[in-house]
């Protein structure tokens, strides 16, 4: 088959992600894949080398109806260039732009976390309303976002399709920041990954961390891009690192706080390092988290405090609950197993 995927923006984050293993995966398996996106982004440097690239200099997140208009016209001459059999969208600007310039037929369109627009950028849910006819599937990413997909009247040939990652190898040498080593002989370790945005609620990480304070434990967050002043001593922020789920080799449970979410790529790649996870319950996290590999809590600082002290506290229960993330992310989180249900519904589009 002759694929293209098309998305927003080329930074890492996890609907790129999803990305970068389907596109690889379909070209592995002797697919021509074609990638349309902005023209600079990490993203490129995870493609296959057997991937077409393709780079539009006007696409940008902002609206802009001159830039939108000129990426309008350039997907319209891609699509007679290339003559795709299948066209998979990704995000919401170029799942709006993709819609008006390709066959709706021929197109997979997936939102990856409809609670960003539904919740914080509404005003441009009257778009999915819209174009919710324009597409052959329209595929969320967890049940959490098929039922409010279904509740704004968006509900015409939706799948759920859980988001699928490649395994860790927590054998793998990594070059880490701080020695890790040294530090686990006299504490345990909290981590969170996560961009430092307001959504993400560092926040409540520095309140929860300050609520521990006394206890053995270190809370490293990775994923500012600047300097940070903190007040508790029990905090380590390390900054933008490359690969940084390698890093959950180090953790000892993860945590993840938010306003909202689709169904986060970093907790799926802590559960297949084997690691618990404790997170804010948004979104499809409540999916994913059982409360036998860890799990999904309201937003207050003190019920984290319980739940981290609970799993950390009891060596059996911590192996226990390593165990399940394991599972878990066997069961249901593979690339294979997300590629597959996609595969699916490429073969329906044909």
């Amino acid at each position: 088959m002759k694929i293209l995927h098309a998305i927003t923006l080329a930074d890492l984050g996890g609907a790129q992600s999803v990305l970068i293993n389907i596109c690889n995966k379909a070209a592995e398996q002797g697919h021509q894949v074609y990638v349309v996106s902005e023209e600079n982004g990490k993203m490129w440097n995870s493609l296959s080398s057997k991937i077409y690239k393709i780079r539009i200099e006007e696409l940008q997140r902002n609206v802009s109806l001159k830039n939108d208009m000129k990426v309008l016209l350039r997907l319209r001459k891609l699509y007679k260039e290339i003559k795709p059999d299948i066209i998979h969208l990704h995000s919401s600007k170029m799942g709006a732009l993709g819609r008006l310039a390709f066959p709706k037929n021929k197109i997979i369109y997936t939102v990856h976390g409809f609670d960003s627009i539904r919740l914080a950028y509404r005003k441009f849910l009257i778009i999915e309303k819209l174009l919710k006819k324009r597409a052959k599937n329209i595929v969320a990413v967890s049940e959490y976002d098929k039922t409010n997909l279904n509740n704004e009247g968006i509900n015409d040939r939706v799948v759920t399709i859980y988001n699928g990652i490649q395994d860790i190898d927590n054998s793998k040498k990594v070059q880490s920041k701080i020695d890790f080593a040294e530090l686990k002989k006299d504490f345990k370790i909290v981590m969170c990954i996560a961009r430092l945005s307001p959504p993400k609620r560092f926040d409540l990480f520095c309140e929860i961390a300050e609520k521990m304070v006394n206890e053995s434990i270190k809370f490293i967050w990775i994923g500012n891009k600047e300097d940070v002043q903190v007040r508790s001593k029990n905090i380590i922020m390390l900054g933008e690192i490359e690969d940084a789920r390698n890093y959950f080799m180090f953790a000892d449970l993860v945590i993840l706080l938010s306003d909202y979410e689709g169904l986060p790529i970093s907790i799926i790649e802590a559960l297949a390092a084997g690691k618990p996870v404790i997170a804010s319950n948004v979104g499809g996290i409540s999916e994913i988290l059982d409360e036998k590999n860890g799990f999904a809590l309201p937003n207050k600082s003190d019920l984290f405090a319980d739940k981290i002290n609970f799993i950390l506290k009891d060596e059996d229960t911590y192996n226990k609950y390593v165990a399940n993330a394991r599972k878990s992310y066997r069961d249901y989180f593979t690339i294979e197993q997300m590629y597959s249900k996609y595969l699916l519904l490429y073969r329906d589009v044909n």
